[in-house]
């Protein structure tokens, strides 16, 4: 069956990652039989230019229609004084939103190759290996009422709401249990029970769901800002995090720089299976648009390759495949293929399209 891929590259160095992704794509076609069709399209400041929206109507029905979606970057300088909500970052806010994205996971991986470009000692970060599973259409995020106020004395005041409900805490637990049972076998459930009540709500209902469905699997619990602490101090005791949408915000983000560098690190955005078994799903890179290094050839598209990888694994069930491409970006950092943001002394410093050309090489070499 064909595979339909929608290719929104976006705004910045987002077009010159996502090409060096259609290269792999065309090179899986062709030695490995992926069958995949791509289409490409508008989103973030670049929609709003051509529609004056962040992204179209047509460009959602197309994401509605498309097995999986690949997102590039978003947004830049240029843009900051459109409208709120045509903002380039509504775009995507709108993707995850439509397509009920409601699982976003981030892997924390050290490569060997890049364990001293952390800022913690090599010892703490080699072979890290973490997944942070975090919840993406629920939280204060998006909890009701929310807005700023004038009051009657004169000052004003700003609300958000932090609001869950027993199903949007058990479908993204179930995500995080089913990906602990295919990695070490641990959870750790994280949440500020001490002082939010919605913290307590969430340990509640990850125990119950743990206790009816998941007994096999180890379950530990954590508060949000002794997470952030252990992240930092013995990362390596993790397995899969599993959190909300404002601490798996922030916690994802430290769990990325252990690892050396945002540029190389991928994300996927999942929703929920439908009766044919197939889920909605949007990968992308967690690094930005970079507008200071954009149309200069010099962005790093590994994070954007590993998430095209995801996308392999979790919508296709292609694991080896997904295998093979994480392999040959090992080995090209391991044979010291290095851009900018990952330069280290005595490596070689490349470009966008040399780190693709170095990529293709090493996949054709190791599926020799």
């Amino acid at each position: 069956m064909t595979k339909k891929i929608l290719i929104l590259p976006g705004d910045g160095i987002g077009p010159e990652v996502m090409g060096e992704v259609e290269r792999i794509i065309d090179w899986f076609n062709k030695e490995r039989g992926l069958g995949a069709e791509t289409e490409r399209d508008l989103v973030g400041g670049c929609a709003y230019d051509a529609h004056g929206q962040a992204v179209s109507d047509a460009t959602m029905a197309k994401a509605q229609e498309a097995d999986a979606v690949l997102l590039g970057a978003v947004g830049g300088p240029k843009w900051d004084g459109v409208p709120f909500d045509v903002r380039p970052e509504a775009g995507l806010l709108r993707l995850r939103k439509d397509l009920e994205l409601f699982a976003n996971l981030r892997p924390a991986l050290c490569f060997p190759a890049l364990a001293d470009a952390s800022s913690l000692k090599r010892e703490l970060v080699e072979g890290l290996d973490i997944m942070i599973v975090r919840e993406l259409t629920g939280g204060v995020y998006f909890g009701e009422p929310r807005g700023i106020e004038d009051l009657p004395n004169g000052e004003r005041r700003g609300f958000d709401t932090q609001v869950y409900s027993t199903h949007e805490v058990q479908r993204i637990g179930r995500v995080a249990f089913d990906l602990a049972r295919k990695r070490g076998n641990r959870v750790t459930s994280v949440e500020k029970r001490n002082v939010m009540h919605s913290g307590v709500f969430w340990h509640e209902e990850m125990v119950k769901l743990h206790k009816a469905e998941f007994s096999d699997v180890t379950l530990d619990h954590m508060l949000a800002d002794n997470c952030g602490m252990q992240l930092v101090k013995q990362p390596k005791q993790f397995d899969v995090i599993v959190t909300d949408n404002l601490f798996g915000d922030m916690l994802s983000d430290v769990a990325a720089m252990l690892t050396g560098s945002l540029g190389m690190l991928p994300s996927a955005s999942l929703g929920g299976k439908d009766a044919n078994g197939k889920a909605k799903a949007l990968y992308e890179p967690v690094h930005g648009s970079a507008p200071d290094i954009a149309g200069q050839g010099l962005a790093n598209p590994l994070a954007t390759i590993l998430s095209f990888a995801m996308a392999l694994r979790y919508t296709f069930d292609l694991s080896a495949d997904a295998d093979l491409l994480e392999k040959a970006a090992e080995t090209v950092l391991a044979e010291g293929y290095r851009t900018g943001d990952i330069m280290q002394p005595g490596m070689k410093k490349v470009g966008t399209k040399q780190m693709g050309d170095a990529v293709l090489a090493a996949l054709t070499k190791l599926s020799a």
